[in-house]
């Protein structure tokens, strides 16, 4: 028996900690802040949670940390996720997370990278441990939300089982180190930007990183930290005298990132329960999926991992050493960590964005050229193959429905230059259908940018595909 209702300032620990004592099923899920959050436990272990701001972009950060050392989850693996499952817009998102019955997309996403051999089940098992941990974090500085508990889709895969108590346990530590650094950091995805002036030429800000300094212009501390390839606690210790001396300024989050909790201030301590609660049985069985085995998979109590035998072992990062996730299973030791003395300068990327508006051309070199990108504009279609041949851009924005040639034949045109094989190219348009998408996929799009959009899902793009 449990609990089926609405909950309202719970803390959000003491109700997952609940939950976890209970041999059944369900679906825990939250609403805050115009943010859903939603967790599934089985058997009172955790097997995925997610919430609902920027899903894929959270999936993305996580494969791009694993893909240094699997080489199958290569950037054209990870578009073609997100061409495949990523939903249209983040109303979606919510509207789905809503229906319990549902699996959440980014989770379908791994399901299918399993399926199809891009990752071990091992593999998978780490980056659902590492994703499920983020969101964890944010759940736990919920302070007011309305709760439901509903039953677990019959529908969902297993990969892995996380061990409830120590997942919080590791999250709080988490949480007690961002909180260090009040009152100057409050989120994860604050924006540093290098404040350029006199007072730079003072020794201490001298020895920044050259690659670091090149992408903070936009992009969050947690994009940062995976750009570099560090974690993101590490790389915050490493900015923080900067940023209380002046160096760096911290910009607010851009939304929706602005909708999660923030680090800043002491978890709540009360414990208030306002339900209206009806008794119900939970599914305490689970469907078995066609192709990965739900009677097989791995319980996984997080630090203290004790895998079957099927599972090879699966460390986790220590959080004073940090390392990335490893397996014994076709996953290398970690790169060194970029430092100083080992970072390089990047380029400056080159961008060139094709459309016959001139106001659309230079909404996006306003959000481009103030990010350290060399942004050329092409307002004549006709004419864009030769400058494209002419500038050789590292990323291409193309509008669909243009004058003289639409963007769909302009893309053809210019993926049969073998020079641009291999180039990002992201169609700029106001279209959202299926039949447009796929029509994208054939004449070898890498994305989709729909209008309106804002300078933060511009970025994203760039993430994606040159960061």
């Amino acid at each position: 028996m449990n609990l089926c209702g609405t909950f309202t300032n719970l803390r959000s620990q003491n109700l997952l900690s609940q939950l976890s004592k209970s041999s059944d099923s369900a679906c825990l899920q939250a609403f805050s802040n115009s943010v859903s959050w939603t967790i599934y436990l089985e058997q009172g272990k955790i097997t995925y949670a997610t919430h609902s701001i920027e899903p894929f972009d959270r999936l993305e950060r996580h494969l791009r940390r694993l893909s240094h050392q699997i080489p199958l989850l290569n950037s054209q693996t990870r578009v073609q996720l997100r061409l495949m499952f990523e939903l249209d817009s983040p109303s979606q998102g919510i509207e789905q997370q809503s229906n319990s019955s549902s699996q959440a997309p980014e989770y379908q996403a791994i399901t299918w990278l399993v399926n199809q051999g891009h990752l071990h089940s091992s593999q998978a098992a780490v980056l659902i441990q590492e994703l499920v941990k983020e969101v964890i974090e944010s759940w736990l500085l919920i302070k007011v939300g309305n709760f439901e508990i509903s039953d677990l889709p019959d529908n969902l895969p297993k990969i892995c089982r996380l061990d409830v108590e120590k997942m919080i346990e590791r999250c709080q530590a988490r949480i007690q180190r961002w909180q260090a650094f009040a009152p100057y950091i409050s989120s994860p995805y604050q924006r540093p930007y290098l404040f350029i002036n006199q007072s730079i030429q003072n020794p201490i800000f001298l020895d920044l990183q050259p690659n670091l300094t090149n992408w903070m212009k936009g992009f969050s501390l947690r994009h940062l930290a995976v750009i570099m390839n560090q974690d993101e606690i590490q790389l915050v210790q490493n900015l923080y005298h900067y940023i209380v001396n002046g160096g760096i300024i911290l910009h607010e989050p851009d939304p929706p990132f602005d909708k999660l909790p923030k680090t800043f201030g002491e978890l709540s301590t009360s414990v208030e329960y306002i339900t209206e609660a009806v008794e119900k049985e939970l599914v305490d069985t689970v469907a078995e999926s066609g192709t990965i085995d739900a009677k097989s998979y791995p319980d996984i109590p997080f630090d203290d991992i004790a895998p079957r035998e099927e599972l090879p072992y699966i460390s986790s990062p220590s959080e004073d050493n940090y390392q990335e996730l490893t397996t014994t299973n076709n996953i290398s030791s970690v790169p060194q960590r970029v430092t100083t003395a080992t970072a390089t300068a990047k380029k400056v990327y080159k961008i060139i964005s094709v459309d016959d508006s001139p106001t659309m051309l230079k909404e996006i070199s306003h959000f481009l050229e103030a990010e350290n990108f060399s942004v050329v504009t092409i307002d004549d279609p006709l004419k864009a193959v030769m400058s494209i041949i002419r500038h050789k851009p590292d990323l291409i924005l193309l509008d669909l429905n243009m004058a003289g040639i639409d963007g769909y034949e302009l893309c053809r045109i210019i993926r049969n230059n073998s020079m641009f094989k291999n180039t990002p190219i992201i169609f700029v348009t106001g279209n959202k259908g299926l039949v447009d998408k796929v029509k994208a996929n054939l004449v070898g799009a890498s994305g989709y940018l729909t209008k309106p959009f804002t300078r933060a899902e511009l970025l994203k793009l760039v993430f994606m595909h040159l960061a």
